[in-house]
């Protein structure tokens, strides 16, 4: 098969890759943990347009969650039998979208009405993870129309819970033994704009609240209460300090090169101004170099977290939301990661830069349960912004580096 008919056919098919994208945007799926009802009905949308590709066998290895309506956290497997029917080349996505933010700042459209628009699709999604969605069915779908038979097996995974943790998602498909060790996986998850990274590597990742409690009073009567406020502003101005000083050390490998520690979300205290709060809430995400103990960077934010205590009087209390621990980097010259590379560069004319990312991805449970996985894409990185979109041309694009890699 010439590369150069895979690549007329794909874009023979824009139009319909846009429009599946946009029917898939118009159907929210957000964790109940964000206020969401789960991804169940993009599901259903999901599992229609895969009725139509061809593909040999299509299952469902759903979750159960009593916190959303249907009960069930999606999760789909679509199988395109190939000539090697042993060895599966997997490639995972996600339905799971996070909640689009304070929608004024939409200004191109609304969160969940798609637009068109320069070559971008616009909405809620598009990128994370819908584009990569909609690439790997058309890169089976560019081999049917074809006629050709992939070399090996192809597996599609339509996977939910990615945004909050994946227990309900790739973590739920690990445990009921799916996967293989000589699979291999590409996770469609981060990139850059010109497709030229491949990403081997992730911190880990340690989400936390911090809860302090003081005594409320009346703002004009401060020394009646215990201002809850001023000690969470004090305790985290320390933290982000202690955190940056201690936890210093650089890894090229990685971009950024360093740990990130960020104070991200605050919750709301008190109703009115002239109000001390009694108690405050903020919440700080931490992505952590590999070499670096997570348990430990845990241990010290409670050993400074008793120094407040001590020295003001109020409590501190702090929540582990959650915590994933890097695993060791995927080799340079896997099997995955040499192809990837090598389809890249056939149809790019780029070789890929290789290194870690501080974001977290699927392909870290793959790697911690010892299946090497990569993670790449061709994305413009507006994930989680306001005014989302997804290109076009990356929807067609990487749809070819995908079918090629099926055919390698």
């Amino acid at each position: 098969m010439e590369t150069g008919q895979i690549v007329a056919e794909a874009r023979r098919q824009k139009q319909e890759m846009a429009e599946m994208l946009m029917e898939l945007i118009r159907v929210p799926a957000i964790a109940p943990e964000n206020g969401g009802m789960g991804e169940s009905d993009k599901a259903e949308v999901l599992m229609n347009q895969l009725s139509k590709v061809g593909f040999e066998k299509i299952e469902r290895w759903d979750a159960e969650d009593q916190r959303v309506l249907s009960k069930k956290r999606a999760n789909i497997i679509a199988y395109c039998d190939g000539e090697n029917v042993t060895e599966r080349l997997w490639i995972i996505t996600h339905t799971d979208i996070v909640p689009p933010g304070e929608e004024s700042l939409w200004t191109e459209t609304k969160p969940y009405e798609p637009m068109l628009k320069d070559g971008k699709i616009y909405g809620r999604g598009s990128e994370d993870n819908g584009q990569a969605l909609i690439s790997s069915i058309f890169a089976v779908k560019t081999l049917r129309n074809l006629g050709v038979k992939p070399k090996r097996t192809v597996a599609l995974a339509f996977v939910s819970d990615e945004e909050q943790g994946s227990d309900y998602g790739i973590k739920h498909l690990l445990k009921q033994d799916i996967f293989r060790a000589n699979d291999l996986v590409v996770v469609p998850d981060g990139g850059n704009s010109d497709g030229s990274f491949i990403e081997i590597a992730e911190k880990s990742v340690l989400w936390l609240e911090v809860t302090t409690k003081g005594k409320q009073a009346h703002a004009s009567m401060p020394q009646t209460g215990l201002n809850a406020h001023r000690v969470g502003l004090q305790y985290a101005n320390a933290l982000d300090k202690m955190l940056h000083e201690k936890y210093s050390a650089r890894d090229e490998l990685f971009d950024p090169p360093g740990s990130t520690f960020e104070p991200t979300r605050k919750n709301r205290n008190v109703d009115a101004v002239n109000i001390i709060p009694g108690e405050d809430v903020f919440c700080f995400d931490n992505r952590i170099l590999p070499q670096y103990d997570s348990e430990l960077v845990l241990a010290d934010l409670r050993s400074l977290a008793d120094e407040f205590e001590h020295k003001t009087g109020a409590k501190i209390k702090i929540k582990k939301l959650q915590e994933t621990v890097a695993p060791k980097e995927t080799f340079r010259d896997a099997r995955i990661n040499v192809m990837l590379q090598d389809a890249i560069l056939s149809t790019r004319k780029i070789k890929p830069r290789i290194g870690g990312i501080g974001g977290g991805t699927c392909a870290a449970y793959f790697r911690k349960a010892g299946i090497p996985a990569v993670v790449w894409s061709t994305s413009d990185e507006t994930a989680h912004q306001p005014n989302e979109y997804a290109r076009v041309d990356n929807l067609v694009n990487d749809s070819i580096v995908f079918s090629l890699l099926a055919l390698t």
